[in-house]
C-alpha cells in the first residue's frame, strides 16, 4: 500500500470510523462482528490493502484489526498532542517503511509513506491509521480529536472537517437521534402552550 501524505483525511476518516464499529459505541452490536464484515468496511472505505489483494479477510485479520481499534480509540482520547504523536507514531511503525517523493498524476512532487510488502492486514490500516492522525495533528490540531456530544454515546472522532464544527462520531445517526430528540421537545412544548 502506498500511503499519501497528503490525503490525511482518508486516515482519519477510516480511524474514526473503525472506533465507531465498536459495540462499546454501537447500541445494535460490534459493526465488524465477521470477515467479510471488515472486506465490506475496506470497500466502503475505498481501501486496497496489499495484504488482501488476493486473499479475503480472515477471522485472524479480524481479531487483530479489533485489536487495533482499541488502540485507534485510546490515541482519540489521548490528553496530550505529545500522547496523540506517540501513539500515532506507533501506528506507522507497524507496517510503514521511510517516506519517499514521487510524482503524482500532475507531474508534482509528493509524499508518500509505502508499507512493507508482505504487512498484515491490521499493520497496513494501522499505519493508514497512524499516518491520518499525524496528519490531523500537524495540519489542523490535538483538539479535532473528540468525544461525540449526543447524550449516552461513548463514540470519539477526528474532526478533518474545515469549520472544525463537527459535533458527532456518526453524524448520520447521533446527529440524527438528537435531532429527532429536540424536534419532539419542541413539539410537546408547542402542545403544552396551545
Amino acid at each position: 500500500m502506498d500511503i499519501p501524505l497528503i490525503d490525511y483525511p482518508t486516515g482519519a476518516t477510516v480511524a474514526t470510523d473503525l472506533v465507531n464499529t465498536s459495540p462499546t459505541v454501537r447500541t445494535d452490536g460490534d459493526g465488524l462482528p465477521t470477515p467479510e464484515s471488515l472486506t465490506e468496511f475496506l470497500a466502503e472505505h475505498g481501501l486496497r490493502l496489499d495484504a488482501v489483494t488476493d486473499l479475503a479477510p480472515t477471522a485472524e485479520d479480524l481479531f487483530q484489526v479489533h485489536l487495533l481499534r482499541r488502540e485507534v480509540r485510546g490515541i482519540l482520547e489521548t490528553e496530550t498532542e505529545d500522547q496523540a504523536i506517540a501513539g500515532a507514531h506507533v501506528l506507522t511503525r507497524r507496517a510503514a517503511l521511510a517516506p519517499a517523493l514521487r510524482r503524482d498524476v500532475e507531474d508534482r512532487w509528493q509524499w508518500h509513506v509505502p508499507t512493507a510488502p508482505g504487512a498484515p492486514l491490521a499493520d497496513e490500516l494501522a499505519a493508514l491509521v497512524g499516518v491520518g492522525l499525524l496528519g490531523v495533528v500537524r495540519v489542523l490540531g490535538h483538539g479535532r480529536f473528540r468525544a461525540c456530544e449526543a447524550s449516552g454515546c461513548r463514540g470519539v472522532f477526528a474532526d478533518t472537517s474545515r469549520a472544525g464544527r463537527r459535533r458527532y462520531c456518526m453524524p448520520e445517526r447521533c446527529g440524527n437521534r438528537v435531532n429527532v430528540a429536540n424536534h419532539r421537545a419542541r413539539q410537546q412544548v408547542r402542545s403544552v402552550v396551545r
